[in-house]
């Protein structure tokens, strides 16, 4: 993990943050930390999920959304960037013309694992996620190739894993039909894709 030059920032000073480099960063305790460009493997999964999810939001018309690489406030110097988030429309709304760092909790959010940030994803990311009361977020870990779903429970988060032909169990979306091989595969190109 790369820590650019600048040593303090603040939280409306990351918002209008620009190096002019196309870098992506997250601000952790007022530094700027760098993240790592995604593989084709975390892109695909991310496009497939992002695809399901919009479908069943339309399925089921509700007034939510689905975002990519959008940031979400986890402190008072603190924005974590996630692969995929749901939120209301009137959320959406908010920040029609401003940065997209939601600063009240996503419906749902979803962070695919990569060797970098095992530790960011598992630890850091569930415990701020957890602060921060969203009420669910799932891990997909295509290194363990399993996915975690949590949900927020009294402050903490309650864990049940999927692994294999299981099907995800969501609260937020609780008919949707996703099985852990889908997400997977999808992640795969020397597998036969079904787009």
């Amino acid at each position: 993990m790369v820590t650019t030059p600048v040593t303090s920032i603040t939280f409306e000073e990351y918002l209008t943050y620009d190096d002019g480099s196309d870098f992506h960063y997250e601000l952790v305790d007022g530094k700027l930390e760098l993240r790592n460009p995604p593989t084709i493997e975390h892109f695909l999964i991310v496009d497939f999920l992002d695809t399901a999810l919009k479908a069943e939001i339309k399925r089921c018309n509700l007034t939510w959304l689905c975002f990519r690489e959008s940031g979400v406030r986890t402190g008072r110097n603190k924005s974590r960037l996630t692969d995929l988030c749901v939120v209301t429309l009137e959320q959406a709304r908010e920040l029609l013309n401003a940065s997209a760092v939601f600063e009240s909790p996503p419906l749902l959010i979803v962070e695919v694992v990569s060797p970098e940030s095992v530790k960011r994803d598992y630890r850091h990311k569930r415990s701020e996620y957890a602060a921060l009361e969203v009420p669910e977020y799932w891990i997909i870990d295509p290194l363990e190739t399993k996915i975690s779903v949590l949900l927020l429970e009294d402050g903490f988060y309650e864990e049940t894993v999927f692994t294999v032909n299981q099907q995800i169990l969501s609260r937020t979306f609780p008919e949707i039909a996703i099985v852990v091989e889908q997400v997977f595969t999808a992640g795969n190109l020397n597998q036969e894709r079904r787009d």
